[in-house]
This record gives C-alpha cells, sequence and structure tokens, in this order.
C-alpha cells in the first residue's frame, strides 16, 4: 500500500525548508491529492516513481509558495519516495538540472519518474 503526503506534512516541510510563505493552501491540496488520481478503479500513476514525479511536477509548476515551490517539490518527491521504501541517491547538480526541466516543461511526467527511478536504492542495501 502506498504512503501518501497530506497537506500538514507539506506545511512541516515548508518550514523546515525555511521557505515560503504559502500563497495558496488549495494548491498544495491539489499537489498532495494528484499522485493519489484514479481512474476507472485503476490508479492514474502506477508506480511510486510516477506518483512522485506527479506531486514534484504539481509543486513546482502550481506556484502554491511565494518563494521555495521548486526546493518543496524536490524534497516532497524524495520523501514521498522514501515513505515507500526507496532512498534517492541523487546527484546535486542532477537533481538540480530535472527541477529546472520539470519547472521549465522540458522534462515530462514520463521523463521525471525515469530519473527518479533511477537515483533509487534499496535502503537495506546501503
Amino acid at each position: 500500500m502506498t504512503v501518501f503526503l497530506t497537506v500538514e506534512d507539506l506545511m512541516a516541510l515548508v518550514e523546515d525548508l525555511g521557505v515560503g510563505p504559502v500563497r495558496d493552501v488549495g494548491l498544495l491540496e491539489s499537489a498532495v491529492a494528484r499522485p493519489r488520481t484514479s481512474l476507472w478503479g485503476g490508479d492514474v500513476y502506477s508506480t511510486v516513481g510516477s506518483k512522485a514525479a506527479a506531486l514534484l511536477d504539481s509543486l513546482v509548476n502550481s506556484h502554491a509558495l511565494v518563494d521555495g515551490s521548486k526546493r518543496l517539490g524536490w524534497l516532497a518527491a524524495v520523501v514521498l519516495l522514501d515513505l515507500n521504501g526507496w532512498w534517492v541517491e541523487a546527484p546535486d547538480d542532477d537533481a538540480y538540472n530535472l527541477v529546472v526541466a520539470v519547472a521549465s516543461g522540458r522534462a515530462d511526467l514520463d521523463e521525471a519518474a525515469a530519473s527518479l527511478r533511477s537515483w533509487c536504492v534499496d535502503p537495506k542495501s546501503r
């Protein structure tokens, strides 16, 4: 069973990151709902990687914060993966480039999910 983030989780991440303030809580609610989306009884985002990519995309592009949407998007995606048993080991430059590509529309969800998957390791192997 997939573990999802809540708006309260995002608010805690905002505080931990020292970003914000929150401009629109409704956009945060929408972002945390997106990975749970289902259609005709099936998950729209079928893997944890695609769920994390959808969360990243929503947070980065909705601009729910006055400042720090990209940082929140990255951290939320990493936390979602971690809560579901995957540890992200991404080089800083590559992570930055992915977030900027998502923000600019140069990376779609499939590309973002593939990048996230490529950086995931089983935490038991660490």
